[in-house]
């Protein structure tokens, strides 16, 4: 079957997903979650066979990081749907409704936006977390992930297509796609697909938005920064660098760039330095931090890089403003904290820092839609339409308005016999 016959059928089936009531969708996740546990086993040994293969193609460690797929992981994707399972499902809601005369009345009403196509590298959990997003949501999903992954990907998606089925879901409302063709010939595919979904590297994900007329949600890079304000807590400060640099590095919510005010530059790097070296990160300075500890220099181009390594590029700054600027230059919208004692620094930092996630005093690693609670997440979004930040079943719905009448027509109106009303209303709509 070719893949335009692939994305018709998952067409069709969003169809049928719209309309899904939430105890058959809850009931198939409940399944996901049984046959993964019960499949362990299988799971691991695919992707065993994964990482092997990718350590002998010398794969980075970035890379190997993400693909690895192991029991805490399982545990991880397994929670992270029981938590969906306990969320409100997001269709069918009256997000705004509206008298516009008598028996004439408006209703805007989420709904799925239809079909979603991924497109992921080396990440199996986010095959997991994708496909039962989409359920909860109401949407069919086609999956393109890494051939890195291919193995691990292919029992995944084997797996929830069977749980799907004992849950009476429709055929095709998953399609897993395994060549690199297929990408290309999804992207053009736009009668069919509704949005896409890249996760993958700074390259890839910009590919993916200069070659498809369909709308892309996602981010090209994760180039995130903290700066520690001179009105400071140093311990804090310090907790807080090593967790959003060291946490976890291989992710597009880890820190890349320190800023810090000079005001407390001499007291904070030294300590940070012996910590850092105690974590093998390599620091990169620019030439005020080289004056206070014995680093590698920065260059231009440090600024803009996002690692996903153990590397983290240092700038001392003389006040909040140019640390404002610096972000808004060379940041790329995903991920941005301060540190300070100060609520006016704080507010400031917030209303003028332009990213999607603006933090105060705590780890950029938060930026996480299991973390935020929306049970998992399909990306970070840097967008600035639809949704934004980590994108998780509020980013997978849209809307429609559906108005109800008796017979109306414009020229009543045109024409003067009637005049609109327009008050809100606060009943259910097509109620029995």
């Amino acid at each position: 079957m070719n893949i335009t016959e692939l994305a018709k059928n998952a067409y069709n089936a969003s169809l049928s997903m719209s309309e899904l009531k939430s105890s058959r969708k809850n009931l198939a996740l409940k399944k996901i979650v049984h046959i993964i546990k019960e499949k362990k086993d299988d799971i691991l040994m695919a992707n065993r066979k994964d990482l092997e293969i990718a350590e002998n193609e010398n794969l980075s460690k970035p890379l190997l990081k993400r693909l690895k797929f192991d029991e805490e992981k399982i545990q991880a994707v397994c929670s992270g749907i029981d938590m969906l399972i306990q969320l409100d499902d997001p269709v069918g809601k009256i997000l705004k409704a509206t008298e516009l005369d008598q028996d004439l009345e408006l209703y805007k009403i989420s709904c799925p936006i239809g079909v979603i196509g991924i497109i992921f590298e080396s990440r199996p959990d986010a095959l997991v977390q994708i496909s039962t997003l989409c359920l909860k949501s109401g949407n069919a999903v086609l999956l393109k992930g890494g051939k890195e992954a291919l193995h691990t990907n292919k029992v995944l998606a084997g797996l929830i297509t069977d749980a799907g089925k004992m849950a009476g879901l429709p055929d095709h409302w998953l399609t897993l796609l395994e060549t690199r063709e297929d990408v290309k010939d999804l992207l053009s595919l736009h009668q069919y697909v509704n949005l896409i979904i890249p996760r993958g590297s700074n390259e890839f994900v910009r590919y993916i938005m200069e070659n498809t007329k369909i709308p892309v949600l996602g981010h090209a890079d994760g180039i995130c920064h903290v700066y520690i304000d001179n009105k400071t807590d140093i311990d804090i400060a310090l907790k807080i660098v090593i967790d959003s640099k060291c946490q976890y590095v291989a992710v597009c919510n880890a820190l890349e760039t320190l800023l810090v005010h000079a005001e407390v530059a001499g007291e904070l790097l030294p300590r940070l330095k012996s910590l850092l070296d105690e974590k093998g990160v390599e620091i990169r300075g620019c030439e005020k931090t080289r004056d206070i500890i014995n680093v590698k220099p920065a260059v231009e181009a440090d600024w803009g890089t996002e690692y996903l390594d153990t590397i983290l590029s240092i700038k001392i700054v003389d006040s909040l403003e140019k640390a404002i600027d610096h972000i808004n230059t060379y940041g790329s919208g995903h991920t941005d904290a301060i540190v300070t004692t100060s609520s006016r620094n704080a507010q400031k930092f917030m209303q003028r820092v332009d990213s999607a996630d603006v933090f105060i005093n705590c780890s950029t690693r938060f930026s996480d839609g299991y973390r935020y609670g929306l049970g998992a997440e399909v990306g970070i979004s840097t967008n600035k339409i639809h949704a934004r930040g980590p994108v998780g079943m509020e980013g997978l719905i849209i809307y429609k308005w559906i108005l109800l009448g008796d017979g109306h027509i414009v020229a009543d109106y045109a024409e003067g016999r009637k005049h609109f009303t327009h008050k809100p209303l606060d009943r259910e709509y097509l109620s029995e």
